[in-house]
């Protein structure tokens, strides 16, 4: 069974993703990390981010590995973990724009579909994954949440990491990250495509529950879903 959930940052798509793989004991596949995995590289390099092809170069030749267990996805590059470093802002404040360039997006969406083949089960969260990565998804899922509670959530996140960010900050990077990926999930808002979860008002165990009600309205006990 594959289960996809798509929204913008702080909406609490990783952590609801988590939890209910843990839940339906599946691989969790966080593919936010992969594009931050070439943000990071892209930094360390100095590469200029309006350059397409150097940074679809670094997504072609690096080695990024992904460990996807039922409650996280490590980060691998070139046989270095770099799980926190890749959730730091300077990451964060460049990563929508290795994510805007067609070359990156498709080398990365095809290591994602070899993933999920790989993998068979999975819950699989980001911005384009029932839209564009695995559109036959069993069920597919958009988080939302208004911005002002999206980047409490991040800047709790990221001063609990050691982040000395300011609130405002964390806002407008938000802000800029929506005007950018926004389309990408866009498709699913339509009648039909899938789920839409308001998580402004609720707690991550509610969010959970809604999308596991949801599963469960279409594969009750005893039906076998979908691998």
């Amino acid at each position: 069974m594959i289960v996809t959930i798509d929204g913008p940052a702080g909406s609490g798509k990783s952590t609801a993703a988590r939890k209910l793989a843990a839940r339906l004991e599946v691989a969790y596949l966080d593919t936010g990390a992969m594009y931050r995995a070439i943000a990071l590289a892209a930094l360390q390099r100095e590469y200029d981010f309006s350059d397409a092809s150097r940074l679809a170069f670094i997504a072609r030749s690096i080695k990024l590995e992904l460990d996807c267990g039922p409650t996280h996805t490590r980060v691998r590059i070139d046989g270095h973990d770099v799980s926190e470093a890749v959730r730091s802002m300077a990451v964060s404040a460049v990563t929508s724009y290795v994510a805007k360039h067609p070359e990156v997006r498709a080398v990365l969406v095809e290591q994602q579909r070899r993933i999920g083949s790989r993998l068979g089960s999975l819950v699989s969260e980001g911005r384009d994954q029932g839209s564009v990565v695995f559109p036959q998804a069993d069920a597919k899922f958009v988080l939302e949440a208004g911005l002002d509670k999206r980047a409490e959530r991040r800047h709790r996140e990221l001063l609990a990491d050691g982040e000395d960010v300011s609130l405002a900050s964390v806002r407008e990077n938000l802000l800029a990250r929506d005007q950018a990926d926004s389309k990408q999930w866009a498709p699913l808002l339509a009648p039909g495509q899938a789920v839409v979860v308001d998580t402004t008002d609720l707690t991550i165990g509610e969010v959970v529950e809604k999308l596991a009600a949801v599963l469960d309205s279409r594969f009750p006990k005893g039906t076998k879903r979908a691998s």
